[in-house]
């Protein structure tokens, strides 16, 4: 099943971050094992614009409430 907040973070995240860095396959290893906490200690490390910061953040709320949504399914 594809989670739309995911993939859209992922997306986002891969035009931002162009070179395949350590901390990038790390992101999207916490991604794939649905850490979002994760990935939110790691993205503190970068410097995004107020508006970046803003987005991100919005994909990583959407992201939470689908894991909260598919854990009331269950």
């Amino acid at each position: 099943m594809e989670r739309s907040a995911t993939v859209g973070l992922l997306r986002w995240l891969r035009r931002q971050l162009r070179q395949p860095l350590p901390v990038r396959e790390r992101i999207e290893a916490a991604v794939d094992n649905d850490d979002p906490d994760e990935v939110r200690r790691l993205l503190e490390t970068f410097e995004f614009s107020r508006d970046q910061r803003h987005h991100v953040e919005r994909l990583l709320e959407a992201w939470e409430s689908e894991r909260a949504q598919r854990a009331e399914r269950s």
